[in-house]
């Protein structure tokens, strides 16, 4: 009987054992015990992320994978029964068993550009102040600060969306410095000027484009097809591989808002989502202890609402062992061992496999050609299966990149254009903080232009004061002038009158006539 992507209880992978006569499968309720696909560059990786998100989709799971190089937006398209890759197709499926069928995926494509597909955003308070230091690479005061912006934001109701919100938050937190550092602490101003700074950095990274409204819903990557099939969710990440430690912060905070938004379910027939992170190395490295106590708490709580969790690498060794040892269903392509790292790591990449009497794993890891792997995956206990020399069964679609049409097509087709590819803007923290730097104005030019009427009105009060005084003046000084003219005409007079009367009685006395 041939084999068909699903098995009774899981997804079919490839063929194992001797003559790849075994099929080896990855089973649906154990799907959320995470898993890690590893191997050098060039090995089959990426086939092989295409095969198990076809298997879970078929399952239907809706799954996330980030396409790092572009190939895998042909999951769109149904693989080609004329094209080069057929007939060895062809010939691995008749190996295996695998009744190899030709069929596109139900995908819906994301960019966080809006160039590729639908545009992914989400807002600053969802980010939270951790993984934005993260992304900032802030120092533990400058996150400190981060942390003061935020409760404060939250204490005053400013909704914190986009990037220039936290950017007057910033401000007014700088121009508060002294009242806020009695309540929260110090804050420096060189502190807010440096994370300034750094914002922005992530502006010209494409912070414009991931924060702001309408922010996604989860809702809308946990769609079904009509045919039952799970939602493939594909975000172009090629441009976003420019800004690594974006890409990881983006990544993480998906996964963070499954695991806060997803209710508990213990352990359901097959998960309810899957998540691929491709390229794991660029979460982990450099990463602060927090956040790598964050990434193993989800990790760890996380299937417990029925979400697996891939990790995609190129060593397993990319992977802290703490997240590690919860990785269940493990593919490893080959590993090469050209120095002695080389071979240190490819010593522990196979100490991580249950041991097969048939074959060394650590030989095999090296062996193992392009298509083919050392698989193990968890049996139906939750133990780890013996390891597996497999060979990876062909995907049903296309293997490589589409058109900028094809591309069109399957974005049209989405239905979810309407609601994320037109951006808006409603007030928030930098509209709110605005009007009252507004209002502030306005009320102290208000007050300075009473102040400058009373100023103007007292200074016309002294003027007139003045002027009364001096007219006053005046008036004092004419009535003198009259009066001194007035006794001076009365001597005048009363002189003459004398001397007339003076001259008449002495006339008379001496006998003049």
């Amino acid at each position: 009987m041939m084999q068909t992507i699903l098995t009774a209880n899981g997804i079919f992978v490839g063929g194992g054992g001797e003559n790849y006569a075994v099929p080896q499968e990855l089973l649906l309720k154990l799907g959320n015990r995470h898993g890690l696909i590893a191997g050098a560059t060039g090995t089959g990786k990426t086939v092989t992320l295409q095969v198990l998100a076809e298997g879970f989709s078929a399952a239907g799971v809706p799954v996330f994978m980030a396409d790092v190089k572009g190939d895998l937006a042909g999951m769109c398209m149904a693989g080609d029964p004329q094209g080069k890759l057929a007939e060895p197709f062809q010939k691995r499926s008749a190996t295996i068993g695998y009744d190899l069928a030709y069929k596109a995926a139900p995908v819906v494509f994301w960019d966080m550009f809006g160039e590729q597909g639908h545009p992914v955003r989400t807002t600053i308070t969802d980010m939270g102040p951790l993984l934005l230091s993260r992304l900032m690479d802030l120092t533990e005061p400058q996150e400190g600060v981060l942390n003061i912006a935020f409760r404060i934001a939250d204490e005053q109701g400013l909704a914190l969306l986009d990037l220039k919100d936290l950017q007057a938050m910033l401000v007014w937190l700088g121009q508060n410095a002294d009242e806020v550092g009695l309540k929260y602490g110090n804050v420096a101003p060189a502190t807010v000027g440096a994370i300034q700074r750094q914002l922005l950095v992530l502006e010209n990274q494409g912070g414009l484009n991931l924060f702001g409204e309408p922010a996604l819903s989860l809702a809308d990557m946990m769609r079904l097809a009509p045919d039952g099939r799970g939602q493939v969710n594909i975000l172009a990440a090629d441009k976003l591989m420019s800004s690594p430690q974006l890409y990881a912060t983006l990544l993480l905070w998906l996964l963070s808002e499954l695991f806060e938004q997803l209710p508990e379910v213990g352990d359901p027939d097959k998960p309810k989502f899957v998540f691929f992170f491709d390229e794991a190395h660029l979460l982990f490295r450099d990463a602060p202890k927090a956040l790598l106590t964050k990434v193993e708490q989800v990790a760890r709580l996380i299937r417990s609402k029925g979400v697996g969790v891939y990790f995609v690498t190129q060593n397993p060794g990319d992977v802290p062992d703490d997240i590690l040892g919860q990785l269940g269903n493990r593919v490893q392509h080959a590993l090469r061992a050209f120095t002695a790292k080389d071979q240190q790591d490819l010593n522990r990449a196979a100490q991580n496999y249950r041991a097969n009497p048939r074959f060394d794993t650590e030989t095999a890891i090296k062996e193992v050609g392009v298509g083919e792997a050392v698989t193990s995956f968890l049996d139906a206990k939750g133990t780890p299966g013996i390891v597996e020399r497999t060979l990876v069964r062909p995907p049903q679609s296309q293997i490589g990149a589409i058109t900028p049409d094809e591309r069109n097509a399957a974005m049209a087709a989405s239905g979810l254009g309407g609601k994320y590819d037109m951006a808006f803007d409603r007030d928030s923290a930098f509209e709110k903080l605005k009007a009252r730097a507004d209002q502030s104005a306005a009320a102290a030019s208000a007050a300075q232009a009473q102040v400058d009427a009373a100023k103007a009105q007292d200074a016309a009060a002294k003027e007139q004061a003045r002027a009364d005084r001096a007219a006053q003046a005046g008036r004092g000084r004419t009535d003198s002038m009259v009066e001194a003219m007035g006794k001076s005409v009365a001597r005048s007079i009363g002189s003459s009158v004398g001397r007339e009367i003076v001259r008449g009685v002495l006339g008379g006395l001496f006998g003049r006539r």
